[in-house]
């Protein structure tokens, strides 16, 4: 059977486990901008065992998503004790890239600020996103001309995790994702000045990535070329290849959160790479 086929298939069970998902913590919403999308959640655990904070950019093809309906993923890592911050961006057609790197980088300054503001010590920061959000979350971490143009402060970020990311655009993306792009960038638009892979510049922010051979979206080329390509510029770089069964798009880069780490090999490999990051 086809990956894209897997794909299709697999939203059943999905929504089934995301109907089961216990909401034991309540996240405070903190706008960010005037616009509804401009917000994000953050989580506090009931029992904090790091230190670490975790900033996550939510996916869906940049055209869909929000920190609400990815509050699962909110009640599974601070249900593993980390402090978390859900940030949301205006989605696409309506809004035009560069729209999402800058909301995203707005939103990663006010939640720095906040999260300051309330006497948090914000210098272990982990910075995360699945699908469009490991898109924009790469671009925020290894673009120094993004960082510059938005006047970004990247010291408090100790690693960067980014899951089934788009991170090159080329011939054989997949049409879903074909039309993904046309949506998000307007007609004309050099799209190599929000490819993570060709503006990605020298860091010292330690690298995992996570991608499976089975993703019928994002081929695992293009997190191997990533991964290269920043072994490369001595970024430090970590490329995993998902084991689980259920390893289709939307299962590892979100529905792993739907799961614990006893039973998903992928979401125990998120928080132990978390965990050995000093």
């Amino acid at each position: 059977m086809k990956d894209s086929t897997r794909e299709s298939l697999s939203y059943p069970g999905l929504y089934a486990k995301l109907l089961r998902v216990k909401k034991e913590i309540r996240p405070q919403a903190v706008p960010f901008g005037s616009d509804r999308q401009q917000y994000f959640l953050y989580y506090e655990p009931k029992q904090i065992k790091s230190g670490k904070i975790i900033l996550w950019v939510h996916g869906g093809g940049w055209n869909a998503g929000s920190p609400k309906l990815f509050d699962f993923v909110g009640q599974c890592v601070a249900g593993n004790g980390y402090r978390f911050v859900s940030l949301g961006y205006r989605l696409s057609p309506k809004s035009k890239y560069p729209c999402q790197i800058e909301d995203v980088c707005n939103g990663y300054k006010a939640a720095v600020s906040f999260l300051k503001g309330k006497g948090i010590d914000v210098s272990k920061i982990i910075v995360s996103g699945p699908s469009a959000g490991a898109h924009l979350t790469s671009l925020l971490c290894y673009s120094k001309k993004i960082q510059e143009e938005f006047d970004v402060d990247l010291s408090p970020v100790g690693g960067f995790i980014g899951v089934g990311g788009p991170y090159r655009f080329s011939e054989n993306d997949s049409l879903s994702v074909k039309l993904l792009l046309n949506q998000l960038f307007a007609k004309g638009y050099d799209r190599t000045q929000a490819e993570p892979c060709a503006l990605m510049t020298k860091s010292d922010i330690p690298m995992l990535l996570i991608q499976s051979r089975h993703d019928g979206l994002i081929s695992y080329s293009c997190a191997k070329r990533f991964y290269e390509k920043a072994k490369k510029l001595g970024i430090p770089c970590e490329l995993y290849s998902v084991v689980d069964q259920k390893n289709t798009h939307s299962w590892y880069t979100a529905g792993m959160f739907l799961e614990t780490r006893e039973t998903n090999r992928g979401l125990d490999q998120f928080f132990r790479w978390v965990e050995n990051i000093k």
